[in-house]
């Protein structure tokens, strides 16, 4: 019961902690008005965040597994919101950009440091379900977020930012309280960890995972792209007023936390590779529609296509997994932390390409990453359903 507990309380501390992940695309519509950002200095500062929080996460997961050493779960959550909040009272862009560094660093050793007492703490028949729990858990901060950083700035200005370090420290005092001790943790023995061999096989697998992982980075591009420009756009645009425009932006992203769960089940029967090219196929079209109509049919395209491009994350990592079964932990750092990363890149290439053109025509492009992932996931040497038979296609 003990463990049960400590691990529900992890779920909604990854709730609280990826709360703190689009507050910085929620709130660069006042960013740029109130300090003349370029669309590119805008871009840099999510870029910065996005970077500094996937390339680290396997450096920190790293140590964890190798070394054992972890900040404990309960700092990094406060280090996260101390300085996304005080965001709100500088004005310097480089403390800013600072700033948004340091958060990503509480971000980044959150997630090695709390996925690995619940992989400790979630043995036993129900070890799946539970895994499950922390997993939503960081799906539905992120959704939530924008929400939450919009209603503050629009109350209060950007200094209403600051109020945002308060569920932080509250769930700084639960974890503190019903986490086990670090001598009970011990006490947990550590699941193996299984190795790949080297040979023709394994050069295969790396290679297929390569393509993977690259096609993941396009798709992440048109994710955060999209999630970092929106409440502009449609703010600016589409005539919504901010909270109005955050509120949208976090439908379509719990479409796709409810998306992951549809396909990531249906991919168990009708097959992950078809699943995944067909709803990467489909978020193109609803895209463009949601670009060329207005009014709620055109908020109704918008959250269809957050639904298909970002339902199919969970699958393709499943993938990554049955592709490299040698070396999960190494996969999901590079699905997780690379290919986020990468793609994160794109956001400042898109901020810079608006300044040269404009907003729209920016965005429009996104559907350009979209296509390549397309190509890419197509040319993934993953079995189709209709042809394995129990094992895997000859690679």
């Amino acid at each position: 019961m003990n463990e049960t507990r400590a691990i529900f309380g992890l779920s909604a501390a990854h709730v609280v902690t990826d709360i703190y992940s689009p507050v910085i695309a929620a709130i660069l519509p006042l960013l740029i008005a109130q300090n003349n950002y370029t669309y590119f200095m805008a871009g840099l500062i999510v870029t910065v965040w996005n970077l500094t929080s996937s390339f680290t996460q396997p450096v920190f997961g790293w140590l964890y597994d190798a070394r054992g050493k972890a900040v404990p779960v309960k700092v990094t959550i406060l280090i996260c919101a101390v300085f996304i909040s005080a965001i709100g009272l500088v004005q310097s862009y480089w403390v800013i950009l600072l700033f948004a560094m340091c958060a990503a660093f509480g971000h980044a050793l959150f997630h090695p440091a709390a996925l690995g007492l619940v992989s400790r703490l979630a043995h036993g028949p129900a070890r799946g379900r539970l895994t499950s729990f922390f997993v939503v858990g960081g799906n539905i901060g992120f959704a939530v977020g924008p929400i939450i950083a919009g209603g503050l700035v629009v109350l209060y200005g950007l200094q209403g930012l600051a109020l945002m370090v308060i569920p932080a420290i509250v769930m700084a005092f639960i974890l503190h309280r019903i986490l086990p001790s670090e001598q009970e943790i011990a006490a947990v023995p550590k699941a193996p960890i299984g190795v790949g061999e080297d040979g023709p096989d394994r050069r295969r697998e790396v290679r297929a995972a390569g393509i993977l992982v690259t096609g993941s980075a396009f798709r992440a591009w048109a994710i955060f792209g999209s999630v970092a420009f929106l409440p502009t756009f449609l703010h600016q645009i589409k005539g919504l007023d901010l909270v109005s425009a955050n509120l949208l932006v976090s439908c379509m992203l719990f479409a796709g936390v409810v998306g992951q769960v549809i396909v990531g089940t249906l991919s168990d029967t009708y097959g992950r590779k078809e699943l995944v090219l067909l709803f990467t196929a489909l978020s193109v079209p609803f895209f463009l529609l949601f670009m060329a109509t207005s009014g709620i049919l055109s908020f109704v395209f918008l959250i269809v296509f957050g639904f298909a491009l970002w339902s199919t994350f969970s699958t393709t990592v499943t993938m990554a997994h049955e592709l490299v079964p040698g070396n999960v932990g190494l996969v999901s750092g590079l699905m997780l932390g690379l290919a986020v990363g990468a793609g994160g890149a794109g956001v400042a290439v898109s901020g810079y390409y608006a300044d040269m053109t404009s907003l729209a025509t920016s965005m429009q492009l996104f559907v350009l990453p979209v296509i390549v992932a397309l190509v890419l996931f197509f040319l993934v040497p993953y079995p189709w359903k209709r042809l394995r038979q129990g094992q895997r296609k000859d690679m």
